[in-house]
Parts: structure tokens; C-alpha cells; sequence
């Protein structure tokens, strides 16, 4: 599988945009797909092109609503009925990704059943992006690559003009913590990191802010935005430590729910996102900077295809 012509991409309907830019940036055009929803919400996909023998990439973020992932697992089927060599599942935005574990009793460990349904279906490998919890990739029985914003989000951070030595990494939570310190040695920044108690999805309370923020720009790096409590309530407490200036960086900008009144209300200098997730217009703010990550995946594509390596992409 070396010639370009034996190379299918195809994109659902979550995010055309993303996938345009990347098969552009490969020098390809997407395939030719129909996919319609009938008046009583079911949908119906075809591949309107020839991709028996073809290595078929298939793009689709699984963000809200669950018919993107539905969308998505039809697109699947339909490539290996179809006779598709290889099929390539990309997801820029890993849905369910924050379910992967058995935290209380009864509950499914949703990240793992989207794993093993798009496995089962036939598909060859999965594309991701920034994943909420790495362990996913331990969920599946194929080959699981996991991409890294970094590239993208370093050169935009640096455009914003920071003195490093009169700068601090915010780690928002726990989690966030190795995301955080690895940008900061990146840098040279300064590190700091709040304990955070979360009692419900979606809320949390604060409970330490461990460092130094008195008088420096406060760049604050997290996975996603979701409902922006985290983000905000970050932000605000930097800026009650004497922070000069608050900006927050995140691969994901979900921004469901209250997210937009919350940032929009927030001490915050600038937004900075990538284009994982299409935001409608409502939800683009004023100081808020979307960034591609078109060409880290138009290039791990290219190397799937070759049978080069994708990790090589990382190495510096």
C-alpha cells in the first residue's frame, strides 16, 4: 500500500472542516460519501466511490451529540462490507474518554465499550489525539496511535510573547499535572498546581494552589475545556494570587453548558484551542485563538500509509 491512488479518506459530518485541511495538507481531496438522517433520526451512509482493495482512513471527532459516533460506526461497516483493505479510524476528539474506569458501582467503563464496538466492527486502527487518560489505548486488541497537540500549541505560545522567567504553568487539577510540567520545562517556566475536589461531573472545588503566582503571566494547559469550571475557576484564583495575567491553552474546546458564560466572564487574556472539535460561531470568543492541527495529522496519515513510523514525529 505505497501508491497515493490506493489511499481513500473519507470524513463524517462532525467536523468537515478539520478533515479538509488535512487532506489537503496530504495533497489528496476527501472521498465521496453520502450520509443522511431520516425524519425519524436514523441514519443511512454509502460510499459513493469504488474502495475495495483501498487503505480507507475515515475521520470523525465523537464529540456530543452521540449521533457522531453512531455516524461513525455505520461508516465503518459500510467500509469493510465494502472490501476495504485496511480501515483507519481517526479521532481527533476521543468521545467518552473521561469514562475509563470503574469509579462507583454499576456503572460501564464507557471509553473501553467505544473501543471494543469500533474494533469489533473490523476496523485495522485507531487515530487519536490528546487523549484524557493514556490507558485507553490499553482497551484496544489493535493498533492505537497517540498524537500529541504539542507540536502546534508550542509555536502558539510562543507567538504570545511570553517572558519566561516572569511566567508559571498552572496545572488546573491533578491530572493535568505532567501535561503542565512538561510544557514548563519546555519553556523554562516557572510550575505550579492546584488540588482541586470534584463532588459531582463537571463541578469541583478548589483546595490548594501549591506556587508562586504573585506578579507573574499564568499560563494555564489542560487537556479540554469542557464546561470551563476548571478553567475559570483557575484563572480567578490566580488572579486573587496576584497574577499579572491569565491564559489558558487546551487541545479539546468542547465548551458545552455554562462554558462560554464562564470564559467569557473569567479573568482571561487569551484562549488558545485547537480545531479538534468545529465550534459553532456563538462559541468563538473574541480573545480566544483556534489553532490546526491539520498537518500533525495529514503527517501521521502519510506515515500509516508508507508503514513508516509515527512516533518519529515526536522525537524533539
Amino acid at each position: 500500500m505505497t501508491t497515493q491512488n490506493n489511499m481513500k479518506l473519507f470524513s463524517g459530518r462532525s467536523n468537515p472542516a478539520l478533515a479538509e485541511k488535512i487532506v489537503s495538507s496530504m495533497g489528496h481531496n476527501l472521498g465521496q460519501i453520502s450520509i443522511r438522517t431520516f425524519s425519524d433520526g436514523e441514519l443511512w451512509v454509502r460510499y459513493e466511490e469504488n474502495i475495495r482493495g483501498k487503505d480507507v482512513f475515515l475521520i470523525q471527532s465523537t464529540n456530543g451529540p452521540s449521533e457522531n459516533l453512531m455516524e461513525l460506526f455505520l461508516m465503518i461497516d459500510a467500509a469493510v462490507r465494502a472490501s476495504a483493505e485496511r480501515v483507519t479510524v481517526v479521532i481527533p476528539y476521543f468521545g467518552y474518554g473521561r469514562q475509563d474506569r470503574k469509579d462507583q458501582p454499576r456503572v460501564p467503563i464507557s471509553s473501553r465499550v467505544m473501543v471494543d464496538v469500533i474494533s469489533t466492527l473490523g476496523a485495522d486502527r485507531i487515530i487519536s489525539m490528546d487523549l484524557h487518560s493514556t490507558q485507553i489505548q490499553g482497551f484496544a486488541t489493535i493498533p492505537f496511535d497517540h498524537l500529541y497537540s504539542r507540536m502546534v500549541l508550542l509555536d502558539a505560545i510562543s507567538s504570545q510573547g511570553f517572558n519566561y522567567e516572569e511566567s508559571v504553568v498552572l496545572a488546573p487539577d491533578i491530572g493535568s499535572a505532567p501535561m503542565g510540567q512538561s510544557y514548563a520545562k519546555r519553556f523554562g517556566m516557572n510550575f505550579a498546581l492546584i488540588d482541586k475536589r470534584r463532588f459531582k461531573p463537571n463541578q469541583a472545588k478548589i483546595s490548594h494552589l501549591i506556587g508562586e503566582l504573585k506578579g507573574l503571566d499564568v499560563l494555564i494547559i489542560d487537556d479540554m475545556i469542557d464546561t470551563a469550571g476548571t478553567t475559570a475557576n483557575a484563572a480567578e484564583a490566580a488572579m486573587k494570587e496576584g497574577a499579572r495575567s491569565v491564559t489558558a491553552v487546551a487541545t479539546h474546546g468542547v465548551l458545552s453548558g455554562p462554558a462560554i458564560e464562564r470564559l467569557s466572564n473569567a479573568p482571561i487574556k487569551k484562549i488558545i484551542v485547537t480545531d479538534t472539535i468545529l465550534l459553532s460561531d456563538e462559541k468563538i470568543l473574541p480573545n480566544m485563538e483556534i489553532v490546526t492541527v491539520s498537518k500533525v495529522f495529514g503527517e501521521a496519515l502519510g506515515r500509516i500509509h508508507h508503514g513508516e513510523s509515527v512516533s518519529a514525529l515526536f522525537e524533539f
